[in-house]
Parts: structure tokens; sequence; C-alpha cells
């Protein structure tokens, strides 16, 4: 089945937050940030641009009847700047106007000044001088002290990764207007309607039924509108409660860039220990996490880089630490992975740095330690229905990677100013919210009266055809025609307290409560078929539209069964709740079972570098990878496509830059490059694993968002390993984006 939102995105007909009809008189905001990244506010004076013609009100912290206040996990973030600002793009008013540019304009004329304070940017700067979001958090398995006495061979190192920019195609914004009954209806562009909903009526001092989110689709998120889209849609319900006028906020790119928080940067220092026959008997992490100068997500983001931070190995003993530094950037915040690249990335850089000390093939590491049955994760989970040693053989043979790495090493003593190099990027990636209640979902569905069916669930589309797959599951449970099916908008008034569409998991989450929705009204109807046959519930089944009893098909076709239904007074509406069964996790003890399952997958990447230039090119991800049974190949594989060339533009060329003092340097799109069409892989292809699939994934197929971005990291191993037979004189480093200019600096390093 094909996304049921292609023709309208592509012919222009699908409607995103700014292409909805305004009421009369919608009213313009524009934000007045901070120029500074840590200050005391001295002097604030709006009055001139008060006084233009066009402008409506401005509004500050004193304005909020409510609390200044709209951290999620935990409360130390402000609407808007009170004495203090904490970054660059902090928000301290909101100018509401008759058109966006008068507001504008009347920004122009706002005095501040501040009392600037020191600037902090490094994250190991910040664990310095005790500057932590909240503390740290260790997982542990085993006794590293006593496994070092053990190891034949030890390395240290440092990893350096970069942030990412989300650059959804839609930037970030909000709709909101009065209701009746002292109520606000708001169209938001966010991945968390319930979290949206929750923090306006914190803000507005009322009560959530009072506040209605609305979203029909987002242009794109990648986690960035999972908490970041609240402050724009708490802003605009302040100003059209307070005005009791409809107030729009749609940001320009560069506010965008420049305003939101972004994948967080992490810098980490690694120590691992190998027996003689290479087996890793001992591995050790510190991280530092750039957190910027608020929680956001980061307690979330911290504590799944720790269930992450092996990636597909067992290691008996592991000791990993992560701090969450507060830096004076914008909060960062979710990312496709959600911490688990920065975490993996450091335990591909400790393999590929002991890997370069025996003069070895990584891989020759890498299999040696993959996961198998019942082997124990450091948080506890035994690990079940192990895939990844399946997904390496299977790689290993079709692709022939002998041979590849054959070629690569003829094709290096052959040619002096280009080399190849080509890497294994194993994967295990664990599906479910790591906070066990946010593992919850609702749907509603009604069966109208010519047969027709409305679905109501929590998953937010946003580019991912989580609706295509929603109408998959209602069709496949009622065996009728996809086009019978309309998929509403995500809604908090027709399914409440929905968990954000995040983590992977939006599609089982709400595809199960849909189907236990759906089977509950199918029920219904096959007791109806079975009154009308005057026979047993039992004999009756419903396929391709018809009724059919002990296998034969009946003359009862299904708009009859529903109008039969609807006249006898049989409910045709039914709400579906699901919680994901068996998870659990113990903060205190470090261990449980947070997972519902486990997604792998191996990727082989070659590339060839320009040794004079120092760019290169990707030339081929051949991948293996675990789907469970796909519902629809299609999608899947085009998330796996997407998901590859995300992962290797932020090992490679999407570089953020802050000055010292916390200004973005690359806010916009001629400064921040990411992968266009040349930068692509030449060649990407894809083995779906057979395999029947979880129960707990819908209908046994697997999440797919996340698991495949971390497929990217191999462009990184597989760069190093062209630079070291480029330059054997290159120490090898762990610093990413590894760059052109990285590249060019590593080729000549003496």
């Amino acid at each position: 089945m094909k996304n049921i939102d292609s023709i309208s995105h592509v012919t222009g007909k699908s409607v995103y937050l700014d292409d909805i009809p305004v009421q009369k008189g919608t009213l313009n905001g524009a934000i007045f940030a901070s120029s500074v990244a840590h200050g005391k506010i001295s002097h604030l004076d709006y009055s001139k641009a008060e006084k233009i013609s066009g402008v409506e009100r401005i509004f500050s912290y004193k304005d909020i009847p409510g609390k200044n206040q709209i951290g999620g996990i935990i409360e130390d973030e402000t609407l808007f700047a009170e004495n203090e600002v904490h970054y660059q793009g902090q928000p301290i008013l909101l100018v509401i106007a008759k058109s966006e540019y008068i507001a504008r304009k009347a920004l122009s004329l706002i005095e501040v000044k501040f009392d600037e304070y020191e600037v902090i940017t490094d994250p190991r700067v910040a664990q310095e001088k005790g500057q932590l979001l909240f503390p740290p958090r260790t997982f542990k398995l085993g006794n590293t002290d006593d496994a070092w006495s053990k190891c034949e061979y030890i390395f240290e190192g440092k990893v350096e990764n970069g942030g990412q920019e989300h650059l959804y195609i839609e930037t970030q914004g909000s709709y909101a207007y009065p209701i009746d009954n002292g109520s606000l209806r708001i169209h938001s562009s966010t991945q968390g309607a319930t979290l949206v909903q929750k923090m306006i009526a914190r803000i507005l001092d009322l009560p959530m039924h009072r506040i209605e989110i609305d979203v029909a689709r987002l242009g794109g998120a990648f986690g960035g509108k999972e908490d970041q889209a609240t402050a724009f849609a708490c802003m605009v319900s302040l100003a059209a409660f307070i005005l009791q006028k409809p107030v729009k906020i749609a940001l320009n790119r560069h506010d965008d860039m420049r305003m939101t928080g972004k994948r967080h940067p992490y810098s980490s220092d690694f120590r691992i220990g190998l027996s003689k026959d290479l087996k890793i008997l001992a591995f050790k992490a510190t991280m530092y996490q750039n957190g910027g100068a608020a929680s956001d997500l980061s307690p979330a983001i911290m504590e799944r880089t720790l269930f992450h931070s092996t990636n597909a190995y067992f290691i008996p003993n592991t000791e990993v630490t992560v701090y969450s530094c507060k830096t004076n950037l914008p909060p960062n915040t979710a990312f496709r992975g959600f911490g688990a690249p920065q975490g993996m990335f450091v335990i591909e850089s400790a393999i590929a740095k002991a890997a370069c000390q025996l003069n070895i093939s990584p891989i020759i590491i890498q299999e040696k330690n993959f996961l198998k049955e019942k082997d124990e994760f450091q948080f506890g989970q035994i690990a079940e229905n192990v895939n990844i040693g399946k997904c390496y053989e299977i790689s290993k043979k079709t692709y022939n990677l002998d041979l590849l790495e054959k070629q690569v090493k003829e094709f290096n003593t052959k040619n002096i100013d280009f080399k190849k190099g080509v890497s294994l990027m194993p994967i295990c990636f664990g599906i479910s919210f790591t906070k066990t209640p946010m593992n919850q979902a609702r749907a509603l569905v009604h069966i109208y009266q010519d047969g027709s069916i409305g679905i109501s669930t929590g998953a937010i589309e946003m580019g991912q055809a989580v609706n295509t797959k929603m109408v998959q599951v209602a069709a496949s449970v009622f065996s009728i025609n996809t086009e019978r099916i309309k998929i509403e908008s995500t809604n908090t008034t027709r399914v409440a307290n929905t968990s954000p569409t995040a983590a992977s998991s939006g599609a089982d989450l709400n595809g199960n409560a849909l189907r236990i929705a759906c089977i509950t009204l199918l029920g219904r109807l096959i007791d109806t078929a079975a009154k009308i046959l005057n026979c047993n519930s039992s004999e009756i089944e419903i396929k391709d539209e018809h009724v059919f009893r002990n296998n034969q098909k009946t003359e009862i076709y299904w708009e009859k069964l529903i109008e039969t239904a609807f006249l006898d007074r049989v409910c045709l509406t039914e709400n579906g709740h699901y919680a994901t069964p068996i998870i659990y996790f113990d903060k205190t003890k470090e261990k449980g079972h947070p997972f519902a399952y486990h997604v792998y997958g191996t990727a082989i990447t070659s590339v060839t570098l320009d040794c004079i230039r120092g760019t290169y090119e990707v030339d081929d991800v051949k991948i293996v990878h675990d789907f469970g049974n796909s519902m629809n190949t299609i999608i899947d594989r085009g998330q796996v496509e997407g998901a590859v060339v995300q992962g290797i533009g932020w090992m490679t060329m999407e570089e953020l830059s802050y000055d010292k003092a916390g200004k973005l340097m690359s806010n916009s799109l001629s400064t921040y490059k990411v992968p266009d069409i040349y930068s692509a892989p030449k060649n990407i292809e894809i083995i779906a694993l057979e395999t029947k699939g979880p129960e707990l994934a819908i209908l046994r197929s697997k999440a797919v968002g996340e698991p495949p971005l971390m497929y990217g990291i191999g462009a990184f191993f597989a760069l190093q390993k062209a630079i070291k037979a480029f330059n054997p004189k290159y120490k090898i480093d762990f610093e990413a984006p590894l760059t052109p200019e990285k590249v060019l600096m590593r080729l000549y390093q003496c």
C-alpha cells in the first residue's frame, strides 16, 4: 500500500499549519529574544514599540496569569526570561500586531541592556564548575576494576561528536483562537499534543479541558517538535486568551535555527580492555552531555545513551557514566535516535582505536563480541530473539565482505591520490519509551451508517506515514477496502492523555490501541451477522467486505451488515486502550526490562576519498535490516534510506558552530551544510532479514523510524580507514563531524 498522503503532498494540497485559513482579525506575533548568552537584564524599555500603529500589545512574563514555566521533565525553563537570560535567542517579549511586518518593525524599537556574565559552551568546563542540569547516572555490569588485570590489551581515547540541526521543512509555529465558554483551540506543529495542552493550561492557570490542541500533520520534526514546539504554542495561547482574538506565529528559518535546541553534542572518554583472542572484557566510559541552558528532554536522552552505550555487543564488565552539563546554549532536545547515536559512536570509536593499535580490521573485533541469545544487557534485561549475528552473516555472505575488503586493499595499493575505506556498522536499538508510563495509547473508532469509518489516534503524521499504517491496521481487522477509512487529525478532545509521537513507538502504541478498538467492533458485527443468519458467532467471518458462514460466502455485504447493526441499536463506536506489557525499569537500581523488543541490523559502508582535496563520496551502503514482518515495505525502506543519509550528514558534514559568546554561527543554509543529492550515497541496498517479528510490534512489524540512522555512523569509520591508507602517520582520532576540512588536515598530519 502506498502512502495515503502522497498525492496531496506532491500536488500541494496537504494542509500544514501555515496553510490553515485564518479567521478575520487574526493577529501575528514576533519574538524579542536575547542577544547575549548569559546576563542580567539591567534595562528593558518597549514603550516606543508599543506606540507603533498596528501593535496590539507586548507581552512579558509579568502578563502570564499562571506559572511562567514550560519545563516538562524538570521545571527549569521559563516561557519568557524574567531577570536573567541564559542563551542567545531566549524569548524575553512577545510583540502582537496586525501583521508580521508591523510586529517585526516593533522589535527594532525595543531597548535592552545586559550586565553580562561568564558564558560556558563546553560541557567539560560546565562539569568542572559544577554546572549540571541534574545528577549524573551510571550503568554497571560485572566489575570493571577487577577485569582490567585480566586484559591482554587496554586502550584509551577521547570522542567528540557535534550536534545536529533538525532542519524540518516546516518551521516551528502555532495558531490559537478563543472558542466558547472561555476555552481555546490551538493548531500546533507539535509531536506532543498533550504536553502542549498541559503547558498552556499551566501558563494560563486553566484546567486542561479548556485547551483543545489539534494537529493535522507536521512538515517534518525528527524530534525537534517533541518539546520545543511547546513555547510557541504557549505564546500564541497567552495572547489569544488575554486579547480574545486569534493569534498566529510561524517562525522564519533564521529565527527557528537561532532559538531552538539541537541534537546534543557529547564529549567522552573511554577505556577498553580485550583478551588475547579479542574478546572485550571491560569497557568504561565517561560522557559529558551538552544539555544547554535548561533540561528539556536531556534526562531521558541521557538515559537512552546509557541504554545503548554497548550497542550490539556483550561486554561482561562495563561502567558507563553520563553527566548532563548546563551550558549557555539553547536547550538541546530530542533528535532521531534520542541519545543512542552518541552512545554507539563511543563504543565503535573504542573498537576502532583498539583495531588501529593492533593493526587489524575493526570487523574482527566486532564479530567476536556480538550479542547472543540470553546475554545480559548492562541494564539487566536479558537479550531475546537476538538477530545481530544473523544480520552480520547474511551481509558478509551476500555482499561478499571478505572480497570487498580485498578489493579496497588492492585499490589503495594501486592508487596514490584516491583511497577507499570500508566499515561495518552493527546496530541494536531498543523500542519503547524508557519512561514506562509513556508506553500507553488510545484510539477512537466510528463506523458510520454508510459503512465508512473515521479513526482518531494519538499518532501524529510527520512524513513517516503513520497514518497509512493506521489505515492498514483497521482495514486488516475489518477486511475492507482502505478507501472506506479516514484518519482524523490528532485532537486532544477526541483522544486524551497522548504520549508524543516519538521513540519510534507511534505505530506500535497507537496501532495496537486501534487494533483493540477494531477487534471489539468486529465482535459486535459478527454477533449481528450471526443473528441475521440464525447461527453461532463462531461460524461467522468477515472477508473482503462480505460475511462468510462456515467459509461459504453469504449475501450479506459490508454496507448491509452496518445498516442492520445500526437499526438494531448496536454500538458502532469504540475506544481502544493499549499499554505495553512486560516493560519496567527501576532507576534506584538502574536495572529492569525497559524495552518491548530490539531492532537489529548491519551496514557495510564504502567510501572513496580524494586525497588532494579532502573531499569524498559515499559509494555504497549495503544493509541487512531487521524489519520484523514489515507491514509496508515501501514505507519502511524509505525510512531506512532517509535515516541513513541523515546519519551520514551528522557524521560527516553537518557542523554546528557557536562562538565563545554563545552565538550560533551556522545559522542559515549558507553556513550549515546538509546532505544533498550529490553527497548522498551513490547506492543504498537493503535486504530484509527473514523473521516473523515480535508479538509486541504492531502486526509483528518492527519500528523503523530511528534505528537506521545509526548506520550512518559507518561513513565516519570508512573515511578513517581511507585517511589511514593515505597517511600511515595519521594518529587516529574521533572528532565528528568529519568534514572535508578536517579530512584534509588529517591527510597531511605529520
